[in-house]
């Protein structure tokens, strides 16, 4: 008896996919242990929220402090030292009812500075601050 040297047609048809997937696999594990998973660093915004209030009326003085480049503070158009701006503060508190204030920094005014006016402020009583800078 003769045997025959080629397989049925059934056994060539046969493609094995194991070789296939493991590829796949790996490239996936791949991927996810190359993938960064850094949470970047930043600063939080606290948005305000949408009201249909009214705005505030115009008759009410607003508490404007600016901070020169040279370093000096005017606190509604007054020149102070910075020892003396929790007092100028509270005092127009006493004539004003007012719950913020607006400091105002010159671009190439010292971080430090507008930080030390920032907490005289809120040493002052006042909460909400506003920080501007201009062009």
């Amino acid at each position: 008896m003769k045997r025959k040297k080629h397989g049925s047609a059934d056994d060539e048809a046969a493609i094995d996919m194991t070789p296939m997937l493991d590829i796949v696999f790996i490239m996936l594990i791949f991927f996810i242990v190359t993938t960064s998973f850094v949470k970047e660093k930043g600063l939080e915004v606290n948005r305000p929220k949408d009201s249909n209030t009214p705005p505030p009326p115009t008759n009410v003085k607003s508490l404007a402090i600016r901070v020169n480049e040279d370093g000096t503070i005017v606190v509604n158009g007054r020149e102070v030292d910075i020892r003396r701006v929790e007092a100028n503060i509270q005092s127009f508190l006493a004539e004003n009812a007012q719950d913020s204030a607006a400091v105002q920094a010159h671009p190439k005014a010292k971080h430090g500075d507008v930080t030390e006016v920032i907490n005289e402020v809120k040493k002052a009583g006042i909460a909400n601050v506003s920080v501007l800078v201009g062009k």
